[in-house]
């Protein structure tokens, strides 16, 4: 498509991994149109990250809510219409969300990854991609309105303030190794003995070592876990910072190590690098994005096991299932990793 837009509206709700990718679409479609002003509808979580993203006007969407976040949507975008909605996401959820935004044409995913009735709701579709990382697919729709997307790249939304409350927090740490150990699922994380290794062997090698999560209840048991091992002081922050002052905590590390979780691709956006730990999901579709080649993964040898394909074989984006696998993950990779990343970053 090529044509002058004047307002475009961005659907995609969640989750934090995801809006990271999206935020250089986002930005990228800014550039090349200026003149158009952007909304987007998203979580309540998320917006708590993004907030202040420049000329982006935010429209919350509280699944909480139920059924009254539908007529909130519709309540405002009351005597509104779109020139172009960009549908970022297939869940049934989105979709749904979909129908109470005017707009003039509705731009969703390929016909091979629409699910969950997305195709419904759409009336032009990106182009497909064969292998491609979630970002990828987020730059196509801007591709569909005309954009040319190169490198991606990131202007995150944080104030001095929140740079000074990170600072505060890491007062006398220079070289910061952060542990974002905990994914959503208990599954997908990490054993905290091995954390614990990888701690010691950084700590070693003259790093201050910080973990930082949310405070959730598997996200504190998971740290008191790791820090049970370890015998050396470490920076417990889990619980104790906001969704901006966390992104200034990981700008300001020199390393992070994390599974499948937010501020992995958080720290992506800052350009901290990242050791991605994987065994559900592919990580050359979910991985780190700039960071792809520091990724320690068992996923495509218990595909193989579980599916008797590989990943070119399968429908892209195919997990695999199974509460242990991230035990196949070895202490060792990880600290042959590090090494790797601390010669190839000159950290």
């Amino acid at each position: 498509m090529s044509a002058q837009y004047n307002s475009i509206c961005i659907l995609r709700l969640s989750a934090i991994g995801d809006v990271c990718h999206a935020v250089a679409a986002v930005q990228a479609i800014q550039a090349a149109h200026p003149q158009a002003k952007v909304t987007w509808v998203l979580g309540k979580v998320e917006a708590m990250l993004l907030s202040g993203l420049a000329n982006v006007e935010f429209v919350i969407f509280d699944k909480k809510q139920g059924s009254a976040a539908y007529k909130q949507l519709k309540s405002a975008f009351k005597g509104r219409r779109f020139d172009v909605l960009l549908h970022m996401q297939v869940a049934l959820r989105a979709n749904l969300a979909a129908r109470c935004i005017p707009a003039k044409v509705k731009i969703g995913f390929d016909k091979h990854r629409s699910k969950e009735l997305h195709s419904l709701f759409v009336n032009r579709t990106i182009d497909a991609q064969q292998s491609a990382h979630v970002l990828e697919g987020f730059q196509n729709f801007a591709r569909a309105i005309g954009v040319s997307c190169n490198a991606p790249s990131w202007v995150m939304p944080f104030s001095e303030q929140d740079e000074h409350t990170a600072s505060g927090l890491l007062a006398g740490r220079n070289k910061v190794f952060v542990i974002a150990a905990a994914a959503s699922k208990a599954e997908r994380n990490w054993l905290p003995e091995r954390y614990a290794e990888v701690a010691q062997h950084a700590h070693e090698n003259g790093f201050d070592v910080v973990l930082t999560g949310g405070p959730t209840e598997l996200e504190r048991t998971l740290a008191d876990d790791i820090l049970s091992y370890v015998t050396f002081p470490v920076l417990n922050l889990v619980g104790k910072t906001k969704l901006k002052e966390l992104l200034c905590v990981l700008k300001q590390a020199k390393l992070v190590l994390a599974p499948d979780t937010g501020p992995a691709h958080m720290a992506v956006t800052v350009a901290t690098p990242v050791i991605g730990l994987y065994a559900h999901s592919n990580p050359t579709r979910t991985g780190p994005y700039l960071y792809l080649d520091y990724v320690v993964e068992v996923y495509h040898q218990n595909l193989v096991k579980q599916k008797n394909k590989t990943a070119d074989q399968l429908p892209w984006g195919t997990r695999v299932k199974g509460a242990d696998l991230m035990s196949q993950i070895s202490t060792e990779h990880v600290i042959a990793m590090f090494d790797n990343v601390v010669i190839k970053e000159r950290l």
